[in-house]
């Protein structure tokens, strides 16, 4: 996966801890932007977060049904404009 032959830049660091801690964006979203999975987006959360602000993340997305895609439906997708592509 080129994702992980080349480290991500800082840019894409802080873009993916944004994702991470956004309660809407799911791990898919996240792995088909920068081809990182849901236990590489935890394993790189630890390395670049305190050790508690890790735990506090954790306790957060623990069976959070909006951070993976298979689990919520379509009720919960976001509002699109009718003028935008599907």
């Amino acid at each position: 996966m080129p994702a992980e032959l080349t480290p991500p830049s800082q840019a894409d660091l802080s873009r993916i801890i944004e994702m991470a801690w956004e309660d809407r964006t799911s791990f898919e979203a996240i792995e088909s932007q920068f081809g990182l999975n849901e236990s590489a987006v935890i394993a790189l959360m630890r390395s670049q977060m305190t050790p508690s602000s890790f735990r506090m993340w954790r306790k957060r997305m623990a069976g959070r049904r909006t951070k993976h895609a298979a689990l919520h439906g379509v009720a919960l997708m976001r509002h699109r404009a009718t003028h935008t592509r599907p």
